[in-house]
Parts: C-alpha cells; structure tokens; sequence
C-alpha cells in the first residue's frame, strides 16, 4: 500500500506530465471529421501538430464525438491502466508463478515498478494508445502459443504445452493474426510482426493479419474515400506534421542520424543501409529464438526492432521494450541461485530499468550536439541496440503441473 500511494503521488505530481496533447489531437480531429468531413487538414491550434494515423484509427476514435473532454481523459486514462495490467499477466505472469509464493503481491509491486517507466508514463500523460496496440500484437502471442502447444501434442519430446489457464481460449487460436492486423491498420509501425509470422512460418496467421489490416484499410476507403487519398498520399509523406527528426524525444536510428547531421537533413542512405542492417540483425536473432521455441523473445525483439527502424519512435513508443525487459528477467531468474550470470543479468535489468524511469534524455533537449550530446542523447537508442544484439534466447518452459492437452477440435 505504501509503494502504491508513493507512485500514486508521484504521477500525480511529475513535472513531464503531457496534460493528454496526443487525446487532444485525437480529440479533435474526430471533432472536425464529424462536422467537415475532413480529417488531414485539422492542426492543433497554435500548433503544426495534426493527425498521423491512417484514416482507419480515425474510424477507430469516432466514438469519442459522443463524450466530452474530461470523459475521453477518464476512458483514456482507464483503457490504459487495464492494458498496462493485461500485459503485464501476460509478459510476466509465468515468471511470477514460478517465482513467488505470494502472486497477487509480487504482481501488485512489479505493476507499481511498470508504471514508473517513462514511456509507460508518457502514454498515459499524452493519452496515446501504444499501450492498446501492444495489447493487441501480444494477444496474437497468446494465442500463438497455444495453437503450437496444441500441435506439439503430437510430438512427446517438444517442451510446449497448454496450461489450464490458457485452455479457455483454445479455441480463439485459429484467429491469431487478427489483432496485429488491426494493430497495423490503426498505426503502420506494428506490421513488422506480420513479418515475424512470416519469418516463423506461420502463414495461416501472417496471411490473417494481412487480410484484416488490407480489409480495414479497404473499409475506411469506401466509408472516407477522400481522407485515405489524402493521407496515402501526401500525410504520410509529411513528417511535419509528427516534428523533427532531431528532436531527442525521437530514440530511433533515424533520430539519431538526424541529431549528427542536424541542422541538415539526415542522408536517406545511412538511414537506409542501418535499417537493412538491423532487419538482417533481427531476422537472425528471431529465428534463433523460434528455434528454441521462445515466442516471448521473438515478439520481444520484433518489438525491439519496431522501435528501431522507426522514422520517429517518440519516447513514449518505446513502452514495446517491455516485453524484453520481461525475458530479461526472466533469464535471470532461471539462471542457477548466486550465479554470476544471474548477478549479471539481474542487475543489467535493474540499470536498464533504471535508466528507462530516469528521463535521462530530456537533459539534451535543448542541445544534443558533442560526445556527451552523442552518448547521452541517445541513451535510449543505446538500449534498444544493447536489447537487439544480447537479449537472451532460452527454451521455452512451461508451468510445471499446471499443463494439460487440450481435445482435439
């Protein structure tokens, strides 16, 4: 109770609060959809900040013209909190089984801990919606699981089961692929998961996600044919419409390409040759852990690479870190007691964790130029990287006692 008040008071109260300009956006570009018909022409006012999202998450957003403001913070604010707490079960939960004798307290300190990071803080404070999206891609890695746990009934020496918890929504498996589908279609960035699906021969699911997020599109298209021709083809192109490239909030390789270039554009090229090299980075690592049977960290580093190769990644989008700090920990507790492998990963977590809560960032947000600008300014990049290139790729475990086949549909 102590720690929860303590981080009650501390979010109330932290100077970076985003007073919800990101709902403000949202807010009011359904607003003027609904009375011009227009989505891509609405700026802030006093601003040159607009809608960024394809049309469809407009479509998705529409019901906050039935609300008013302090109504679309609350949903905001309580769609959030449920997401965080869903992830969380989801990224952590099996750790914590195994782990702790106490569940529901060591579930309510790490939630207390996951709402201190910052991206996790500015998505609620900007009332963003990364949170619902991880939500959706990570549900598709839920039912992903099962349905290979339900195919690996068939092969005695694979280490995948479906536990009695997962064996209520057995027969939701064959829709996986329809929330990263939909996660696509509300914003781009998370179509790099149906090229996991692909890299990992799920066809079934990659072929799912593909045709909910082209259906989606192809929706929004005959309801709002004049906003999709606007935005495929000139607001997507308008990256000043989202700020600059530069500017240290955006923790991607494009940011920090811009912020060593600045004040000149940054080269296409050198964005274009590091984001071949980090897919190819990825596509390798990601495969080692479909290998190993460990979905948990090949979403993780697909999540990680999102974030990467990102034209802009704002601190608030990095909260698809959260998965790999979850395989961190995970990877440290599995290790054997007093190891120090266990020492070593426990407290690179910890620094990285850390490092995350700190808004490191922000102390170069006036000036990012120079070695310290370079390092420090980039803090976050540094992270994604270091995750990318180390996370670690273990078997697969499941809950022992707690797995059951499932019947044949």
């Amino acid at each position: 109770m102590g720690l929860a008040t303590a981080v009650g008071v501390f979010l109330a109260t932290v100077p970076l609060h985003r007073d919800w300009f990101d709902l403000g956006v949202y807010y009011g570009t359904v607003d003027h959809w609904s009375r011009t018909g227009r989505i891509y022409d609405y700026l802030v006012p006093g601003t040159h900040y607009g809608f960024t999202y394809p049309p469809f998450a407009a479509v998705v957003m529409l019901p906050m013209t039935l609300v008013d403001w302090p109504c679309a913070v609350a949903i905001s604010v309580l769609l959030n909190a449920g997401a965080a707490a869903v992830i969380l079960h989801w990224s952590a939960g099996a750790t914590l089984r195994r782990h702790s004798k106490h569940r529901w307290f060591a579930f309510a300190v790490v939630g207390c801990l996951l709402a201190l990071l910052e991206p996790v803080r500015d998505t609620v404070s900007f009332g963003q919606v990364n949170l619902l999206l991880l939500l959706l891609v990570l549900a598709d890695a839920r039912l992903l699981s099962i349905s290979d746990a339900r195919t690996a009934r068939h092969a005695p020496s694979t280490r995948l089961a479906v536990s009695t918890r997962q064996a209520p929504y057995a027969r939701f498996a064959p829709y996986a692929g329809i929330g990263i589908g939909l996660a696509a279609a509300i914003k781009l960035t998370p179509a790099i998961f149906i090229g996991y699906l692909l890299l990992t021969r799920r066809t079934r699911a990659a072929a799912t996600a593909t045709t909910t997020a082209l259906g989606a599109t192809l929706l929004t298209l005959w309801a709002a044919p004049e906003a999709s021709r606007v935005y495929w083809t000139e607001a997507i192109w308008n990256t000043d419409r989202v700020g600059s490239l530069a500017y240290v909030s955006n923790q991607s390789w494009q940011g920090l390409v811009a912020r060593l270039t600045e004040p000149a554009a940054p080269s296409r090229a050198v964005w274009a040759i590091g984001v071949i090299a980090l897919l190819c980075v990825w596509a390798w690592r990601a495969r080692r852990a479909a290998t190993a049977g460990n979905d948990g960290a090949g979403f993780a580093l697909t999540g990680i690479t999102a974030c990467l190769i990102s034209p802009v990644t704002w601190v608030h989008h990095l909260v698809w870190l959260i998965p790999a700090l979850a395989v961190l920990v995970d990877a440290g507790l599995r290790s054997t007691p007093g190891s120090s492998r266990r020492r070593r990963l426990l407290g690179w977590t910890t620094a990285l964790y850390v490092v995350l809560c700190s808004s490191v960032v922000w102390l170069w947000s006036r000036d990012s130029s120079g070695i310290d600008g370079f390092v420090g300014g980039n803090t976050y990049v540094w992270i994604s990287l270091g995750l990318l290139l180390t996370l670690p790729v273990l078997p697969a475990l499941t809950d022992p006692g707690k797995d059951r086949a499932l019947p044949r549909p």
